[in-house]
């Protein structure tokens, strides 16, 4: 190639593409060094200009902040929300249909590692995003349980901290079934699909029992 020619011009994106690239960008660096990781390497990770990153996010926390409504609000799908009132379709049914479709999301690895290093940094990310599963999911699905036991709704007695705490267990379990499994790297006995249908079947199984040691069921 002669010296003399010229460098291929670089390709110039739309403010809007380079934006959603240095968000996507951002959300696996720091799936993979933790948020505390600086702009500074996060610019040449990208191959651009930390002042460039700037331009789009004033801040690192402005940046952090996007990466929330992204990973978390933004993969969270009205579907579900319809999914899980369906009160036409059994409630087991409906469950699983919704833990596995929650689980592609929620068990991304970027999901679970920007979720893990927030709280490890003790950031407001986790505190943002647990309301939602305590209304869109624990809350609603201690409902649909009583709706199918013929348990009083919340308007006549109150959620209890026991039904929460038991939901947040299946919750939970699901969830670190997938640290184990796309974090740890540890073989499952079960693909998901299986381990989902187990767990439900153990909670829905469990809940009557539950309700008669509260005195709302007999």
């Amino acid at each position: 190639m002669n010296e003399r020619q010229a460098a291929p011009a670089r390709k110039r994106y739309a403010p809007s593409e380079r934006r959603r690239m240095i968000l996507d960008g951002a959300i696996s660096f720091f799936a993979e060094y933790g948020l505390d990781g600086s702009t500074h390497l996060l610019a040449k990770h990208l191959g651009v200009t930390q002042p460039l990153i700037y331009q789009y996010f004033p801040s690192k926390e402005d940046l952090i902040d996007a990466v929330y409504e992204e990973v978390f609000r933004g993969r969270w799908s009205s579907r579900w929300d319809t999914l899980l009132a369906d009160r036409v379709r059994p409630l087991e049914e409906r469950l699983n249909a919704f833990f596995v479709q929650y689980c592609a999301v929620s068990h991304a690895p970027e999901w679970m590692r920007i979720y893990l290093f927030s709280g490890l940094r003790n950031l407001e990310l986790n505190k943002r995003y647990n309301p939602i599963i305590e209304e869109r999911v624990i809350a609603r699905l201690c409902r649909e349980v009583r709706a199918s036991l013929g348990v009083a709704d919340f308007d006549e007695v109150p959620l209890t901290p026991q039904e929460q705490e038991a939901t947040w267990i299946l919750h939970g379990g699901i969830f670190y079934y997938g640290v184990r499994r796309y974090i740890y790297r540890v073989a499952t006995s079960e693909d998901t699909e299986v381990m989902v249908r187990s767990a439900v079947t153990v909670y829905l199984e469990g809940m009557p029992a539950l309700y008669r040691q509260l005195g709302l069921l007999t």
